[in-house]
Protein backbone atom coordinates (compact mmCIF):
# COMPACT_ATOMS: atom_id res chain seq x y z
CA UNK A 1 0.00 0.00 0.00
CA UNK A 2 1.26 3.27 -1.27
CA UNK A 3 2.22 5.26 2.35
CA UNK A 4 1.39 9.36 3.08
CA UNK A 5 2.15 10.05 6.79
CA UNK A 6 -0.14 13.46 7.24
CA UNK A 7 -1.97 11.61 9.95
CA UNK A 8 -1.64 8.66 12.34
CA UNK A 9 -4.40 8.15 14.52
CA UNK A 10 -3.88 5.71 17.66
CA UNK A 11 -6.64 3.82 18.92
CA UNK A 12 -6.81 1.86 21.72
CA UNK A 13 -6.20 -2.21 20.85
CA UNK A 14 -8.62 -3.50 23.65
CA UNK A 15 -11.69 -1.88 22.40
CA UNK A 16 -13.26 -3.93 19.75
CA UNK A 17 -15.46 -1.30 18.86
CA UNK A 18 -12.62 0.96 17.64
CA UNK A 19 -10.80 -1.64 16.45
CA UNK A 20 -14.26 -2.08 13.95
CA UNK A 21 -14.80 1.52 13.12
CA UNK A 22 -11.54 2.40 12.52
CA UNK A 23 -12.14 0.45 9.23
CA UNK A 24 -14.11 3.99 7.69
CA UNK A 25 -10.98 6.07 9.05
CA UNK A 26 -9.80 8.13 6.52
CA UNK A 27 -6.33 8.74 8.20
CA UNK A 28 -3.26 7.85 6.54
CA UNK A 29 -2.09 5.12 9.01
CA UNK A 30 -4.24 3.79 11.63
CA UNK A 31 -2.24 2.92 14.78
CA UNK A 32 -3.89 -0.13 16.70
CA UNK A 33 -2.07 0.90 20.31
CA UNK A 34 -1.35 -1.43 22.73
CA UNK A 35 0.80 1.23 25.14
CA UNK A 36 -0.60 4.45 26.91
CA UNK A 37 -4.08 3.21 25.93
CA UNK A 38 -4.55 -0.30 27.20
CA UNK A 39 -4.47 -0.92 31.17
CA UNK A 40 -1.33 -3.77 31.97
CA UNK A 41 -4.57 -5.77 32.80
CA UNK A 42 -6.00 -5.67 29.51
CA UNK A 43 -2.30 -6.22 27.14
CA UNK A 44 -2.84 -9.77 26.81
CA UNK A 45 -6.23 -8.92 25.47
CA UNK A 46 -5.63 -6.08 23.06
CA UNK A 47 -2.98 -8.20 21.56
CA UNK A 48 -5.87 -11.12 20.47
CA UNK A 49 -8.29 -8.56 19.44
CA UNK A 50 -5.35 -6.92 17.11
CA UNK A 51 -4.61 -9.63 16.02
CA UNK A 52 -8.20 -10.57 15.13
CA UNK A 53 -8.83 -7.18 13.65
CA UNK A 54 -5.16 -7.41 11.67
CA UNK A 55 -7.34 -10.95 9.71
CA UNK A 56 -9.66 -8.34 8.27
CA UNK A 57 -7.19 -6.20 6.77
CA UNK A 58 -8.70 -5.48 3.10
CA UNK A 59 -12.00 -3.99 5.24
CA UNK A 60 -9.18 -1.37 6.32
CA UNK A 61 -8.60 1.39 3.93
CA UNK A 62 -5.59 3.07 5.43
CA UNK A 63 -2.25 1.84 6.40
CA UNK A 64 -2.53 -0.13 9.64
CA UNK A 65 0.29 0.09 12.49
CA UNK A 66 0.81 -1.27 15.77
CA UNK A 67 2.26 0.49 18.45
CA UNK A 68 3.76 -2.17 21.00
CA UNK A 69 5.17 -1.25 24.39
CA UNK A 70 8.00 0.12 24.84
CA UNK A 71 11.63 -0.92 24.51
CA UNK A 72 12.06 -0.91 28.59
CA UNK A 73 8.82 -3.16 29.41
CA UNK A 74 9.90 -5.78 28.10
CA UNK A 75 6.27 -6.90 26.70
CA UNK A 76 7.50 -5.91 22.93
CA UNK A 77 8.68 -9.77 21.76
CA UNK A 78 5.26 -10.98 23.31
CA UNK A 79 4.08 -8.05 21.38
CA UNK A 80 5.30 -9.22 17.95
CA UNK A 81 4.70 -12.63 18.67
CA UNK A 82 1.05 -12.14 18.25
CA UNK A 83 0.70 -8.96 15.64
CA UNK A 84 3.57 -9.80 12.99
CA UNK A 85 1.25 -11.40 10.51
CA UNK A 86 -0.23 -10.69 6.96
CA UNK A 87 -1.88 -7.45 6.86
CA UNK A 88 0.24 -5.46 9.12
CA UNK A 89 2.17 -2.56 7.87
CA UNK A 90 4.16 -1.70 9.92
CA UNK A 91 4.91 -0.74 13.86
CA UNK A 92 5.43 2.07 15.68
CA UNK A 93 7.89 2.10 18.55
CA UNK A 94 7.36 4.07 21.58
CA UNK A 95 10.22 5.64 24.15
CA UNK A 96 13.05 4.42 21.65
CA UNK A 97 15.96 5.97 22.96
CA UNK A 98 19.14 4.62 21.06
CA UNK A 99 19.51 2.41 17.78
CA UNK A 100 20.71 -0.37 20.43
CA UNK A 101 16.90 -1.28 21.35
CA UNK A 102 16.40 -0.95 17.39
CA UNK A 103 18.77 -3.27 16.74
CA UNK A 104 17.73 -5.95 19.64
CA UNK A 105 13.42 -5.78 17.73
CA UNK A 106 15.00 -6.04 14.81
CA UNK A 107 16.27 -9.43 15.93
CA UNK A 108 13.06 -10.40 16.50
CA UNK A 109 11.14 -9.06 13.74
CA UNK A 110 13.25 -10.89 11.31
CA UNK A 111 13.18 -14.34 13.40
CA UNK A 112 9.06 -14.33 12.82
CA UNK A 113 9.00 -12.72 9.26
CA UNK A 114 11.51 -15.40 8.51
CA UNK A 115 9.18 -18.10 10.12
CA UNK A 116 5.66 -16.65 8.54
CA UNK A 117 7.46 -15.68 5.44
CA UNK A 118 6.43 -12.22 5.54
CA UNK A 119 7.54 -9.15 4.07
CA UNK A 120 9.94 -6.89 6.07
CA UNK A 121 7.76 -4.85 8.84
CA UNK A 122 8.09 -1.13 8.24
CA UNK A 123 9.13 0.75 11.63
CA UNK A 124 8.35 3.93 13.39
CA UNK A 125 10.41 4.69 16.19
CA UNK A 126 8.82 7.21 18.61
CA UNK A 127 11.14 10.09 20.07
CA UNK A 128 9.96 10.51 23.72
CA UNK A 129 12.95 11.38 25.62
CA UNK A 130 15.96 13.50 26.09
CA UNK A 131 18.36 10.80 25.15
CA UNK A 132 16.13 9.71 21.83
CA UNK A 133 16.46 13.77 20.78
CA UNK A 134 19.61 13.70 20.79
CA UNK A 135 19.45 10.49 19.12
CA UNK A 136 17.20 11.19 16.53
CA UNK A 137 19.49 11.11 13.44
CA UNK A 138 20.88 7.79 14.41
CA UNK A 139 17.68 6.25 14.91
CA UNK A 140 16.25 7.57 11.96
CA UNK A 141 18.68 6.02 9.73
CA UNK A 142 19.67 3.07 11.16
CA UNK A 143 17.65 0.94 8.65
CA UNK A 144 15.61 0.49 5.85
CA UNK A 145 12.97 -0.55 7.48
CA UNK A 146 12.88 2.61 9.48
CA UNK A 147 10.25 4.77 7.47
CA UNK A 148 9.68 7.77 9.77
CA UNK A 149 9.80 9.12 13.40
CA UNK A 150 7.27 10.29 15.69
CA UNK A 151 7.73 13.25 18.75
CA UNK A 152 6.27 12.39 21.56
CA UNK A 153 6.06 15.58 23.72
CA UNK A 154 4.61 14.24 26.60
CA UNK A 155 6.93 12.31 28.12
CA UNK A 156 9.71 14.29 26.61
CA UNK A 157 8.22 17.14 28.77
CA UNK A 158 7.89 14.61 31.81
CA UNK A 159 11.86 13.60 31.19
CA UNK A 160 13.18 17.42 31.31
CA UNK A 161 10.81 17.57 34.34
CA UNK A 162 8.37 20.19 32.80
CA UNK A 163 4.85 20.63 33.39
CA UNK A 164 2.78 20.22 30.11
CA UNK A 165 0.89 23.86 28.46
CA UNK A 166 -0.17 23.94 25.14
CA UNK A 167 3.21 25.55 23.66
CA UNK A 168 5.81 24.30 25.78
CA UNK A 169 8.58 26.53 25.68
CA UNK A 170 10.98 23.12 26.69
CA UNK A 171 10.07 21.16 23.74
CA UNK A 172 10.86 23.96 21.14
CA UNK A 173 14.36 22.94 20.93
CA UNK A 174 13.02 18.81 20.10
CA UNK A 175 10.41 20.14 18.13
CA UNK A 176 12.40 21.58 16.00
CA UNK A 177 15.03 19.10 15.88
CA UNK A 178 13.47 16.21 14.98
CA UNK A 179 11.66 17.11 11.39
CA UNK A 180 15.79 18.33 10.26
CA UNK A 181 17.09 15.20 11.67
CA UNK A 182 14.47 12.41 10.06
CA UNK A 183 14.87 14.83 6.76
CA UNK A 184 18.23 14.22 6.95
CA UNK A 185 17.96 10.48 7.36
CA UNK A 186 15.57 10.55 4.49
CA UNK A 187 12.24 9.48 6.07
CA UNK A 188 9.22 11.16 7.23
CA UNK A 189 8.40 13.16 10.42
CA UNK A 190 5.29 12.62 12.58
CA UNK A 191 4.35 15.87 14.90
CA UNK A 192 2.79 15.32 18.58
CA UNK A 193 -0.60 14.40 19.33
CA UNK A 194 -3.14 17.68 20.38
CA UNK A 195 -4.38 17.02 23.50
CA UNK A 196 -7.68 19.25 23.62
CA UNK A 197 -10.45 17.32 21.89
CA UNK A 198 -12.99 21.10 21.42
CA UNK A 199 -10.06 22.81 20.60
CA UNK A 200 -9.79 22.77 17.18
CA UNK A 201 -8.88 26.78 16.39
CA UNK A 202 -5.82 25.39 18.80
CA UNK A 203 -5.25 22.13 16.72
CA UNK A 204 -5.00 23.94 13.34
CA UNK A 205 -2.61 26.54 14.63
CA UNK A 206 -0.37 23.45 16.04
CA UNK A 207 -0.71 22.02 12.69
CA UNK A 208 0.56 25.22 10.98
CA UNK A 209 3.36 25.25 13.44
CA UNK A 210 4.46 22.03 12.78
CA UNK A 211 4.33 21.67 9.25
CA UNK A 212 6.44 25.14 9.27
CA UNK A 213 9.45 23.30 11.35
CA UNK A 214 9.37 20.19 8.29
CA UNK A 215 6.99 17.93 9.96
CA UNK A 216 5.40 15.66 7.65
CA UNK A 217 1.99 15.36 9.39
CA UNK A 218 0.56 15.03 13.16
CA UNK A 219 -0.49 12.05 15.20
CA UNK A 220 -4.09 11.96 16.24
CA UNK A 221 -6.63 10.79 19.11
CA UNK A 222 -9.73 11.52 17.59
CA UNK A 223 -11.58 11.14 14.20
CA UNK A 224 -12.69 14.81 14.20
CA UNK A 225 -9.08 15.81 14.24
CA UNK A 226 -8.33 14.47 10.68
CA UNK A 227 -9.88 16.57 8.73
CA UNK A 228 -8.12 19.75 10.12
CA UNK A 229 -4.80 17.68 9.88
CA UNK A 230 -5.36 16.76 5.83
CA UNK A 231 -6.28 20.42 5.14
CA UNK A 232 -3.11 21.65 7.06
CA UNK A 233 -0.72 19.08 5.50
CA UNK A 234 -2.19 19.44 2.24
CA UNK A 235 0.75 18.86 -0.92
CA UNK A 236 2.80 21.83 -1.67
CA UNK A 237 2.76 22.69 -5.08
CA UNK A 238 6.17 22.25 -5.27
CA UNK A 239 5.49 18.15 -4.16
CA UNK A 240 2.67 18.15 -6.62
CA UNK A 241 5.28 19.56 -9.21
CA UNK A 242 7.06 16.89 -8.27
CA UNK A 243 4.81 14.11 -8.10
CA UNK A 244 3.81 15.01 -11.29
CA UNK A 245 7.62 14.31 -12.83
CA UNK A 246 7.85 11.67 -11.08
CA UNK A 247 4.75 9.70 -12.69
CA UNK A 248 5.84 10.82 -15.98
CA UNK A 249 8.97 10.14 -15.90
CA UNK A 250 8.84 6.55 -14.10
CA UNK A 251 5.71 5.35 -16.69
CA UNK A 252 7.60 6.46 -20.24
CA UNK A 253 10.39 4.51 -17.73
CA UNK A 254 8.37 1.80 -17.34
CA UNK A 255 7.14 1.82 -21.22
CA UNK A 256 10.67 1.01 -22.04
CA UNK A 257 11.04 -2.08 -19.73
CA UNK A 258 12.80 -0.28 -16.99
CA UNK A 259 12.50 -0.45 -13.54
CA UNK A 260 14.05 2.55 -12.22
CA UNK A 261 15.05 5.83 -13.39
CA UNK A 262 16.24 9.51 -12.38
CA UNK A 263 14.28 12.96 -11.88
CA UNK A 264 16.28 15.97 -11.60
CA UNK A 265 19.42 13.44 -10.65
CA UNK A 266 17.77 11.18 -8.36
CA UNK A 267 17.15 7.81 -8.61
CA UNK A 268 13.79 7.21 -8.83
CA UNK A 269 12.00 3.41 -8.42
CA UNK A 270 8.33 1.97 -7.58
CA UNK A 271 8.02 3.21 -4.26
CA UNK A 272 8.87 6.93 -5.31
CA UNK A 273 6.23 6.22 -7.90
CA UNK A 274 3.51 5.08 -5.61
CA UNK A 275 4.56 7.55 -3.21
CA UNK A 276 3.78 10.21 -6.35
CA UNK A 277 0.72 8.57 -7.30
CA UNK A 278 -0.68 8.94 -4.12
CA UNK A 279 0.01 12.84 -3.64
CA UNK A 280 -1.83 13.21 -7.00
CA UNK A 281 -4.38 11.21 -6.12
CA UNK A 282 -5.20 13.58 -2.79
CA UNK A 283 -5.12 16.72 -5.15
CA UNK A 284 -7.26 15.05 -7.81
CA UNK A 285 -10.16 14.04 -4.93
CA UNK A 286 -9.98 17.93 -3.22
Amino acid sequence: MTQLFRSLIFVPGNNSRFLEKAKNLQADIICFDLEDSVPDKDKKQARKLIKNALKSRSEYTSSIFVRTNSPISGKIPDDLKEIVQKGIDGIVIPKVNNVKELKQIEKNLQSLEKTRKLKPTKIVPSIESTEGVVNTYSIASHSKRVCAVVFGVFDLLNDLGIEYTKDPEGAKYSRAKIPVDAKAAGVASIDAIWQDLKDFKGLEKDCKAGRSLGFTGKSLIHPDQISVTHKIFYPTKSEIQWAEKVCKTYLESAKKGKGATTVEGKMIDEVHFKQAEAILKITKNN
